[in-house]
């Protein structure tokens, strides 16, 4: 019996094997974009980032870090598209710049810098406000109304009409208003493994804009569940250029950083 045994042990992990590559071998997924109703999400940011400014000559540093927490709710789930009622609960972050540190944390506001109080008063005001913003199946906007910025947070993205595999690659173009400039990013996302529990991504974008001579790149890797498409965990770092104009100067700017998105 224990000879049987023996011999049956490797079988069973052979087939195990086999199972286990049959499935992700399978001839593709669907994505779609189907939360559960009723179910509340929340979405977790931080982003570390490093700006390096030249002004007259000098160089100089500024490092920023920033949580957000944002929750969603999918009130409406059809076949076609899905309502969901999203919004920020709270946001802390933290500036150092030529030895002062400045902090904002909308949870404990005995904390706050008084300097930043003309920054952080348009988040204030975006906290703790219901959003009903649509998505189609395939994770399009629906509608024109809402600031994405604030709202969406990438942790929901547009996805291809035909099913993927590994190795499948698409592109996503999207945009972006903010104090009367204008964004887009072309972002390209390939297929590296699928399972029952996740696909995963990778992918690499570039930035431009319409003034202040902005350039740059994405990269990073991302997980999605196959049930809801909603993008579960994302992983950036980003490189961006540009040149400003301030009191007739150009002043050229680069900002590295790295951004994390957790959603449970």
């Amino acid at each position: 019996m224990k000879k049987t045994l023996r011999r049956l042990a490797p079988v069973a992990l052979v087939l195990v094997a086999l199972v286990t590559l049959s499935f992700m071998a399978k001839d593709g997924v669907t994505l779609r974009l189907r939360p559960q109703q009723g179910k509340t999400y929340t979405v977790t940011t931080k982003a570390n980032m490093m700006t390096m400014m030249e002004v007259q000559g000098q160089t100089m540093n500024m490092s920023q870090s920033m949580e957000t927490r944002q929750i969603f709710t999918a009130k409406e789930v059809t076949g076609t598209q899905s309502i969901l009622e999203t919004q920020i609960e709270a946001m802390k972050m933290t500036i150092s710049q030529m030895g002062m540190k400045l902090e904002y944390d909308s949870e404990h506001p005995e904390k706050n810098s008084p300097m930043l109080a003309g920054q952080t008063k348009e988040i204030e005001a975006k906290l703790h406000q219901p959003t009903d913003i649509t998505y189609d199946v395939l994770g399009k906007l629906v509608g024109d109304s809402i600031d994405a910025s604030m709202n969406q947070l990438g942790v929901i993205i547009e996805m291809p009409e035909n099913e993927v595999t590994v190795g499948s690659t698409w592109t996503n173009t999207t945009s972006q208003e903010t104090s009367g400039m204008e964004f887009s990013a072309d972002i390209t996302y390939t297929v590296k493994a699928i399972s029952r529990k996740s696909i995963d991504l990778t992918y690499t974008g570039k930035v431009n804009g319409n003034v202040a001579d902005i350039s740059g790149t994405y990269e990073g890797t991302a997980s999605i569940d196959p049930q809801t498409g909603i993008m579960m965990s994302n992983s950036q770092k980003q490189n961006i250029s540009m040149t400003i104009s301030e009191q007739g100067m150009n002043i050229p700017m680069t900002i590295v950083g790295n951004t994390t998105v957790e959603v449970k």
